[in-house]
């Protein structure tokens, strides 16, 4: 039987790079201005939940696998009112989903098993577990933001 290891990470950088697409496909019509708009006074905007999931994986991935010495400043990623342009929060996210597809590509069998540890995320004690958790996470977004870009299209 081949070895799994491969076949997981492969398919795991994939999928990252397809939410990568899926978020573009759903921003690439905005404007800045719509990105930043929050069609409800609950809830938050494309752009920050973009802030969000570039913050998520920078810190569980990269500072928590790769080792990048990511400072997380996760309120920020909420409330952040600088409004960057939809081209720098897009290539920001970029940035993540590269780094994350990268740092999954290079695990071996015995890598995806290392023991994880962050108090923030308790059930993610392996680095398969934190890549497994964090793409459901950021295609949970995903899912948001398709609401999201129909509600601020209307608009």
């Amino acid at each position: 039987m081949p070895e799994l290891a491969p076949l997981v990470t492969s398919t795991l950088a994939d999928y990252y790079e397809e939410v990568r697409d899926k978020a573009h496909g759903l921003v690439d019509p905005l404007s800045t201005d719509q990105i930043w708009r929050k069609p409800y006074p609950y809830g938050n905007s494309i752009g920050h939940l973009l802030l969000h999931l570039t913050g998520n994986l920078n810190h569980y991935i990269g500072a928590g696998i790769a080792k990048t010495g990511y400072v997380r400043n996760r309120p920020l990623e909420f409330t952040d009112t600088s409004r960057l342009s939809k081209e720098q929060v897009l290539a920001n996210f970029d940035r993540a989903i590269d780094m994350a597809a990268a740092t999954i590509r290079k695990q071996s069998a015995a890598d995806l098993q290392v023991p994880y540890s962050d108090p923030t995320e308790p059930l993610s004690n392996t680095h398969f577990a934190v890549f497994f958790r964090m793409a459901a996470h950021a295609y949970h977004h995903v899912g948001q933001m398709i609401y999201l870009a129909k509600e601020v299209s209307r608009a």
